[in-house]
């Protein structure tokens, strides 16, 4: 392809749907392959070194002190003579109880601190300048023919995966590839977030491969700078890139999860300093501010399940539960699947119930987590090894209950721990789900504050550690040392949710 011509630069072509079948999917997520690079952002005014007439060799400040020895004797000075600091003599540790309420008051404060700076503002961005992104035009094959298939044929589509869904349904839920493309291959007028720039201009672009995408993309120039480090791969769906994960493990991958018991990423692929956690895209609509309050009154049921019981994995879980809870009066525990009329009776309890069980299920993650927070029902999450979305940015302990798999098995105990939460907790955390559901509402065009805001201000935080790694590889003799890898994190442990006095 040589550099873009004037109509390559410019890739502004309305879409409307997400690709057709799970193979599919894992092809389309080759079209989302960012390149991003970031230019320097302009440094802060800093004032220059003097200079004298005749030379351009640098020079000290006047009275400013460069020497230590010097540097310290000033500053005691300084110090002894306010007089009036006095430092305890030591730390006297305060009782159990009353440190941990101490803990518990500044966390609050630095989380509403937080969160006014959040929502003070929903155009400013954690990152400045924004994030700097170059999307691949990919041969037509890799996208938009894709998308044309799903969209003409979907309707006619009654394949279901093995629980009973319908396969487009599925495509739907771990549609976040399309959603971030679409926002930000817009034309500029129509674009709302701040946080992210289209670089569309002169590339290296080589001419277009008529082989399998993974290798037109690691032809390109910019994959070998890197080894791809910059890249990102959507890889939302756990079989997508299942047979070349091993070729892109350097790229940022964008997960629905991190299983670190190994069935579906192996050691070494999948750490949050790399990765991205995204979320599913909900299957039931919103429960909008009108929704909330009509509902309000008819939360009669304590905790509500629908779903598949029967799971691999961290899953089983399920079928304890359901044993365990099944019989109490305001409980509901149902076997149900995801099509369409399992969406009408799941949307209808959900909304009917103060709490929403979401364990774990095949995966550590489930769209049912999502799904009870446009609901407006307080999750309770019973998946230890459950990793969340933009967890920088937003504190799941406002708007969850977690209980470790340990306490929720145990005979009567999670029962009579919900029973326990105060009204008034109750009544916070439903306003704190309520503030939150925008951050999981997948829209074109994206709206400051949504997912795919939240994913860029996320990714902002990588970029420095993105260079320090490109760069390292660069510089090292091949083979004289390994790559820093994080294998050795200590694995996710849920710890239950401790209930105010």
């Amino acid at each position: 392809m040589g550099h873009y011509s004037s109509s390559s630069m410019n890739p502004i072509t309305r879409i409307t749907r997400s690709p057709f079948l799970l193979v599919i999917v894992s092809l389309t997520c080759f079209f989302l392959l960012f390149y991003i690079f970031t230019t320097s952002p302009s440094s802060p005014t800093k004032p220059n070194f003097l200079r004298t007439s005749n030379t351009n060799q640098p020079h000290l400040y006047p009275n400013v002190h460069y020497s230590f020895v010097d540097s310290l004797e000033i500053f005691l000075k300084k110090w002894s003579i306010s007089g009036s600091r006095h430092l305890p003599e030591d730390t006297v540790s305060d009782p159990e109880t009353e440190e941990q309420q101490q803990v518990r008051k500044l966390d609050d404060l630095i989380w509403k601190t937080e969160t006014a700076r959040l929502y003070d503002d929903e155009q400013s961005s954690f990152c400045s300048p924004p994030v700097r992104v170059y999307v691949y035009e990919m041969p037509a094959k890799f996208t938009y023919d894709m998308l044309q298939l799903f969209q003409s044929t979907y309707k006619e589509t009654f394949n279901l995966t093995s629980n009973g869904s319908p396969v487009h349904r599925l495509i739907e839920q771990h549609s976040i590839d399309y959603w971030l493309w679409a926002d930000l291959i817009a034309p500029e007028s129509e674009r709302l977030l701040k946080s992210v720039l289209l670089l569309v201009g002169e590339t290296t672009m080589q001419d277009a491969l008529q082989g399998e995408a993974l290798k037109w993309v690691t032809d390109q120039p910019a994959w070998k700078r890197s080894e791809g480090r910059d890249h990102i791969f959507p890889i939302h769906h756990p079989w997508s890139f299942k047979s070349v994960r091993k070729f892109v493990k350097n790229a940022i991958w964008l997960l629905p999860d991190m299983d670190s018991t190994g069935n579906w990423y192996k050691p070494g692929q999948v750490s949050l300093e790399k990765d991205l956690i995204l979320p599913y895209v909900p299957n039931l609509d919103l429960c909008d501010a009108k929704c909330l309050s009509e509902s309000a009154p008819r939360r009669t049921t304590l905790l509500y399940f629908r779903g598949r019981l029967k799971r691999n994995a961290g899953g089983k879980i399920r079928s304890k539960l359901g044993s365990e809870l099944g019989s109490a009066d305001d409980v509901i525990i149902e076997e149900g699947s995801a099509g369409e009329a399992g969406k009408i009776a799941a949307q209808s309890g959900m909304r009917k119930s103060v709490f929403c069980l979401s364990p774990a299920g095949d995966t550590p993650s489930s769209a049912r987590l999502f799904d009870a927070i446009v609901s407006g029902c307080i999750p309770v999450i019973v998946s230890d090894e459950l990793e969340l979305p933009f967890e920088g940015i937003l504190d799941y302990r406002k708007m969850s209950i977690f209980v470790s798999s340990s306490d929720a098995v145990q005979p009567g105990w999670l029962l009579a721990y919900l029973r326990s939460i105060k009204p008034t907790q109750i009544k916070e955390m439903q306003d704190n789900l309520a503030k939150y559901t925008r951050h999981f509402l997948y829209s074109h065009p994206a709206q400051p504050l949504g997912p795919e805001d939240l994913v860029w201000r996320m990714m902002a935080g990588k970029l420095t550690n993105i260079k320090l790694h490109t760069r390292r590889t660069q510089r090292l003799v091949k083979d004289s040392r390994s790559i820093c890898m994080c294998d050795c994190k200590r694995p996710n442990v849920t710890v239950t949710t401790p209930l105010l006095p």
